[in-house]
């Protein structure tokens, strides 16, 4: 066990020293807006934006890219896919592991489905990709119109703006517990929800209510240091058994005493491995900002694109099976919803890594919070005029009181990650580009290539698996 998360910590820190570049960052738009922005196409995609034109010729032309299709290098892409897609969600899957074992042998089939998942997830994002590439889409929004139709253009904004709404949700409960943990270890006894009240109010309203958040940009960098920071912690605490039964040294000042059983490995044959795979199915969230990436990459040719995707979304699935089998490995089946929860307040190193988890989240959250306002401006059809800064003040008291009372009752990250998974995340990741991929070939007719007409058949096995392992997660998230 200690060798594979040497193997695994080792992985991560050579993918991350391969894609750091200190070039300007392209930073893709958390804000979820972005589904209902049209940016000016360049002039090769412009061609094919009537999928009744694209032949073989314009394929291959495609494949080809643009030669000022983008203003991002390769390697700035990759850190910031990477940065886009490791969040808060990662401190979750030690839970999603104790959903089905309480032996350290668990871990290893948990590493396996975080590969295989994050596999499928890293396919439809180059799908998406692809789909704007052949129809000159230039958001996730856009791309289903151009494909699916316009009437029905409603529904993935309708889930890419609520997937932003859970991630907001997310972020208050990850907050809630980390700012506790940090007053209890500082002697100040506070409850969870008065932590959170008094943070909203006093920090993450008047960030919110900011009319220019360009200046909180840079910080969003710090969310992967936290996170970076906080899985090497994990991995000195596993490996010199601060936590270890029977005698660690922090044993007697943590809420929950780490659990082990028998239910090792083959326990992953078990419907209760499929609530870790919804967990992943938001932990890899990033896809509604595929269109961003493709158009932003320089010299933005299919092949360049799927590097970008294969780089990034390989990184993202040795830094998860890091977190998850370090947090787990060291707890076992008493792996809280939030990992950080478990470790002891008197553990200086993990003080550290909360403080890290806590400013990052700060100064993020107002960049996901305006994206999740932004797309119920949209989807409210609110028009421009009207968006005074005293309605935006209005609707910005009026959404965070409903996460901050939503976070009061939903204790459980874990449930988040597993019911938004199974609900908003398949539909984002599985089944909206497999329809729109689908639409698209069949719009090309005879002219579609034999390939991609073969491929078809893969992306229907793609939704297929998505609606099946959604239905049946979102029942078990429940159950649970």
């Amino acid at each position: 066990m200690k060798s594979c998360a040497k193997l695994l910590l080792a992985a991560t820190a050579v993918s991350f020293a391969t894609i750091c570049e200190s070039k300007p960052a392209f930073k893709p738009q958390s804000s979820l807006a972005l589904i209902h922005k049209n940016d000016n196409k360049n002039a090769i995609l412009q061609t094919f934006t009537s999928p009744h034109k694209t032949t073989l010729q314009s394929i291959q032309q495609i494949q080809r890219g643009g030669a000022d299709s983008g203003k991002s290098s390769l390697s700035t892409a990759m850190f910031n896919l990477v940065k886009g897609i490791v969040g808060v969600g990662v401190l979750s899957l030690p839970a999603g592991v104790s959903a089905f074992g309480d032996a350290q042998s668990a871990a290893l089939p948990a590493i396996a489905l975080i590969s295989i998942m994050g596999s499928f997830s890293g396919y439809s994002f180059s799908l998406i990709g692809r789909i704007c590439a052949y129809t000159g889409a230039s958001s996730y929004s856009d791309a289903w119109e151009k494909s699916v139709g316009e009437e029905s253009a409603w529904i993935p904004a309708l889930v890419c703006s609520s997937m932003t709404f859970s991630a907001v949700l997310a972020y208050s409960m990850v907050l809630a517990e980390t700012f506790q943990g940090i007053a209890n270890s500082m002697g100040i006894n506070t409850t969870r929800s008065q932590t959170l009240t008094a943070l909203t109010a006093v920090v993450l309203y008047p960030l919110c209510s900011m009319k220019n958040l360009a200046s909180l940009a840079p910080f969003s960098i710090l969310g992967i240091i936290g996170m970076a920071l906080t899985v090497v912690v994990m991995a000195i605490r596993f490996f010199d058994g601060s936590y270890a039964l029977p005698a660690g040294k922090f044993l007697e000042s943590v809420g929950h005493l780490p659990e082990f059983g028998s239910k090792g490995a083959s326990a992953a044959l078990s419907p209760n491995a499929i609530i870790l795979v919804c967990m992943l199915s938001t932990a890899f969230m990033a896809h509604f900002n595929a269109p961003k990436f493709f158009n932003e990459l320089e010299n933005n040719t299919i092949a360049r694109f799927n590097t970008l995707v294969g780089v990034s979304f390989g990184t993202a699935i040795a830094f998860f099976a890091a977190a998850a089998s370090l947090g787990f490995a060291t707890f076992g089946k008493a792996s809280q919803g939030f990992i950080l929860s478990n470790y002891s307040s008197k553990d200086g190193l993990i003080g550290i890594s909360r403080i890290a988890v806590a400013f990052s989240l700060i100064f993020t959250y107002p960049l996901v919070f305006v994206g999740c306002r932004d797309g119920f401006l949209s989807l409210l059809k609110v028009p421009k005029e009207k968006q005074t800064d005293s309605y935006l003040n209005k609707l910005t008291i009026g959404l965070l009181t409903i996460v901050t009372l939503a976070a009061f009752n939903l204790k459980d990250l874990s449930f988040l990650m597993a019911f938004g998974g199974a609900t908003l995340g398949n539909g984002l990741i599985y089944v909206f580009p497999a329809l729109m991929f689908n639409s698209v070939v069949k719009n090309m007719g005879d002219s579609a290539p034999a390939g991609l007409k073969n491929e078809t058949y893969f992306a229907t096995f793609t939704m297929v698996l998505g609606l099946t392992v959604g239905v049946i997660g979102a029942t078990m998230a429940l159950k649970s």
